[in-house]
């Protein structure tokens, strides 16, 4: 009879130990799934926060640019921070021009003002 007693015992203890395993497994899944979608609310949020930081630097140096002429209309200003933007990102004259749609000329015309400038202070520092 004690026999039986101890092979129960140890046979729901055996159960027990498995359960406890699954339990286990599933709850760290859940887990994860949840840090993976807390880091991807972040990452999101983040990128979101770059874009309105490039923005605003790119508007202080159109303002900065402007500083003396009134405020250029506001179809004017996202064109112009549009390819400053692609300008500092090392896009050609060319491929600016093509993707707003404007002369190559016209982006070298309205990039004129922040080319020289950079130039200019890398003059400095050599």
């Amino acid at each position: 009879m004690m026999g039986w007693v101890l092979a129960i015992l140890f046979g729901s203890a055996v159960v027990l130990l498995i359960l406890s395993f699954i339990k286990t497994t599933h709850s760290k899944s859940q887990l994860e799934q949840q840090i993976e979608h807390v880091s991807i609310a972040v990452m999101n949020e983040v990128h979101e926060l770059e874009k309105q930081v490039r923005n605003i630097e790119l508007d202080a140096e159109i303002t900065a640019h402007q500083s003396g002429v009134l405020p250029a209309a506001s179809e004017d200003r996202v064109l112009l921070r549009d390819i400053l933007d692609l300008h500092k990102r090392g896009y050609s004259l060319e491929s600016i021009a093509s993707k707003k749609q404007i002369t190559p000329i016209e982006v070298e015309h309205m990039l004129a003002p922040y080319m020289t400038r950079r130039a200019e202070r890398g003059m400095v520092a050599q």
